[in-house]
């Protein structure tokens, strides 16, 4: 499946095979989230017998024999509501009359509701004679006293929801860092898998720097929010809503009226906030750019005095992300108003009725019956807590809203550097390729860079145009030829760096891209003009060629490539720090350093990719005369804009490119009599050198 048919699928879906492995640990948060919400609930409750206590003067004995008097009044009512409706019902049946069977049914109909009343009333009898006989003869029939043990109750309550939150949020950011942990190790595994065109498609390192970090930050927001407070706080409302509908179902649905239309709204702000968000994101890419190249061009800047144009390039970059994140902010500020607003009208739309019941002591309003017996005070405010209490989660979710569509763009943007499929791939029935014996050739290649990431079908002008050459194993070949001439990208097709459109490239008749990658990577060396070194001492960056060589095969490897004449004067030798990209060795330090590494893998095929051209004269004499040793009985190919008389004692061929084309090959002095362009390139050098 393709990034594009994945972002159809809710971006947090695709979380779930991450969180899915510390469920236990989830399941455990959600149920302490749980607890938070009926704790909520309960608190608001306390309103109540505060209310009873306070407004009324009488303790709790008083108000349940109270209420069990009354309701068994009702009981007894109901009772003989209902014998005398089953007498009606009786008379009528012995009359046996059929046009008194539209009275028969309304009878009956009459009969259930008053049994459901009487089953009402007689459950609620026994609750509060049980509560009487097991809790409220222990409570304080002091009214002060009552009070302060109610206000303990509710702070002893208000603890323990402290420390359901605690504990939730303890286990939901467990959850969340090592989620974020997996899907990071999946995305640096994939972008491992890209090859240069996909890399440079996804926005380089500087939009996967961007994602690894900013994008991945904000997707860790959005699941600890979704853990934590979008778990929580609709738990609590929750909690409100059915208390409520324990005190009056009808006026608390009848809060409800503008949910529908406030459901509309925030689903309009949802879309806008997703898509400013991807803007916003882009932005940042670019702004890591912008650092990246000034950073690593310090020096160009430094020399040319262009400090003053990175920093307005860098004002205009940031200048764009704030007008984006603008938007994001006016959006995020206008999603608080209206959920106070529309909370506000339900509270109303509940409130004034309630008032209207309890002021004029009635159950009905216009004949509509809103309530199952007339309110009083502490009903209405118990009623008017539960709203408010419902009101204060969704305000502060109206507060996470902004921050939840942030992270789900941000979901977007990660999980596309997983479902980006690599231009290049290796096969799933790949075979080992055997090490070449006998030819490399090139059949007929045509090739194209792809402008978009989303095909691989090459859209801009070819590179390279029905190339087609063969090469002996052992031979040495110099490939030269003008700027964008096609030589790197020729050669760049062997360690299948891109794959061309059409042709083949062959090793001993193989095609290399039905070979595994470890079987034909691993016959290769290559030293490019951009030698980056890591982190870490001469050694390890020899070794880092092959993993299993032993000490021996490094230090001989570094013999070969003349590193020991410099390491060797150093304090620490080959467990010399070379610093970041090798910045603590010099410019030939460093390429001899990535000539031992390609050495020590032994390679059949050795690629050196301007590989002396910024170096000096004298590190380019101790590199031609290590390869003039190391490439006997190796297939190599070297690409330079200088053919020297050092170069020319080693090599065999020399390979002419000119606008993707194969224009001519063979020694020197062939060429320098029949092939025009090598003429010009060689000429242009003061005779000695070909560009």
């Amino acid at each position: 499946m393709n990034a594009k048919r994945k972002g159809k699928i809710s971006e947090f879906t695709r979380v779930i095979p991450y969180v899915w492995p510390y469920r236990k640990r989830l399941f455990l948060s959600a149920f302490f989230a749980l607890c938070v919400g009926l704790f909520w609930g309960l608190n608001l409750t306390a309103v109540y017998p505060l209310m009873e206590v306070l407004l009324k003067g009488r303790n709790f004995d008083e108000y349940v024999t109270e209420h069990i008097d009354k309701t068994e009044l009702e009981v007894q009512q109901y009772q003989r509501t209902i014998d005398k409706q089953e007498g009606q019902l009786a008379k009528l049946n012995n009359q046996g009359n059929t046009l008194a069977e539209t009275e028969r049914i309304d009878l009956m109909n009459s009969i259930a509701k008053s049994q459901s009343k009487l089953s009402s009333a007689s459950r609620k009898v026994t609750v509060m004679s049980w509560l009487k006989q097991h809790f409220v003869r222990h409570l304080p029939h002091d009214q002060f006293n009552l009070m302060v043990l109610i206000l303990a109750a509710l702070l002893t309550a208000t603890l323990m929801k402290g420390i359901f939150i605690y504990l939730q949020d303890v286990l939901t950011g467990s959850v969340v860092e090592l989620s974020i942990l997996s899907i990071r190790k999946d995305c640096f595994r994939r972008v491992l898998n890209y090859d240069f065109q996909t890399v440079r498609n996804v926005g380089g390192t500087p939009g996967l720097m961007s994602r690894f970090t900013f994008d991945l930050n904000m997707l860790s927001n959005g699941l600890q929010l979704i853990g934590g407070r979008f778990l929580r706080e609709p738990l609590k409302a929750i909690s409100c809503i059915t208390l409520a509908f324990i005190v009056n179902w009808r006026l608390t649905l009848l809060s409800m009226v503008f949910t529908p239309l406030a459901g509309y709204v925030f689903y309009r702000f949802g879309r806008s906030l997703k898509k400013a968000s991807h803007r916003m994101m882009e932005s940042m890419s670019r702004i890591c750019k912008s650092m990246e190249e000034s950073f690593d061009s310090i020096k160009a800047v430094t020399a040319y005095g262009r400090a003053r144009h990175h920093r307005a390039q860098f004002h205009r970059e940031n200048k764009q992300y704030f007008k984006k994140a603008m938007k994001i902010v006016r959006i995020s500020a206008m999603t608080n108003p209206t959920i106070e607003f529309f909370g506000l009208m339900a509270i109303f739309t509940s409130l004034l009725p309630g008032a209207y019941l309890v002021l004029r002591q009635t159950d009905e309003i216009w004949n509509i019956k809103l309530s199952d017996s007339a309110m009083d005070i502490s009903q209405l405010g118990l009623m008017y807590v539960l709203l408010i209490g419902i009101l204060d989660p969704l305000r502060k979710l109206s507060k996470l809203f902004t921050s939840f569509k942030r992270s789900a763009a941000a979901a977007e943007r990660v999980f596309s550097l997983i479902d980006t499929e690599p231009l290049v791939k290796e096969f799933a029935n790949a075979e080992n390729l055997p090490r070449l014996e006998h030819y490399v050739e090139f059949k007929n290649i045509t090739f194209s860079y792809s402008n978009n990431e989303e095909t691989d079908q090459a859209i801009r002008e070819a590179v390279l145009k029905d190339v087609s050459l063969k090469i002996p194993h052992g031979e040495t070949v110099v490939v030269v030829g003008e700027n964008g001439s096609g030589k790197s990208t020729l050669v760049n097709l062997l360690p299948r760096f891109y794959d061309p459109q059409s042709g083949a490239v062959t090793i001993d008749g193989h095609n290399i891209r039905k070979a595994t990658w470890a079987s034909l990577r691993s016959q290769m060396g290559i030293v490019t003009q951009e030698t980056l070194l890591f982190d870490t001492n001469i050694y390890d960056n020899i070794a880092y060629g092959n993993p299993n060589a032993t000490k021996e095969q490094v230090v001989d490897a570094a013999r070969l490539a003349n590193v020991m004449q410099f390491a060797e004067k150093m304090p620490d030798g080959l467990l010399t720090e070379v610093g970041e990209k090798g910045s603590k060795m010099s410019g030939g330090q460093r390429q001899r350093i990535a000539l031992a590494r390609a050495i020590v893998r032994d390679p059949a095929i050795m690629i050196l990719d301007e590989a002396t051209s910024a170096i000096d004269s004298q590190s380019e004499k101790l590199i031609h005369e290590t390869l003039r040793e190391f490439l006997v009985g190796r297939t190599a190919f070297i690409i330079t804009h200088s053919v020297t008389p050092s170069i020319l004692d080693f090599t065999s061929r020399i390979l002419v490119m000119d606008h993707g084309r194969l224009v001519d090959h063979g020694s020197h002095e062939k060429l320098i009599q029949s092939c025009p362009q090598y003429q010009r390139l060689f000429h242009a050098q003061g005779g000695s050198k070909a560009a």
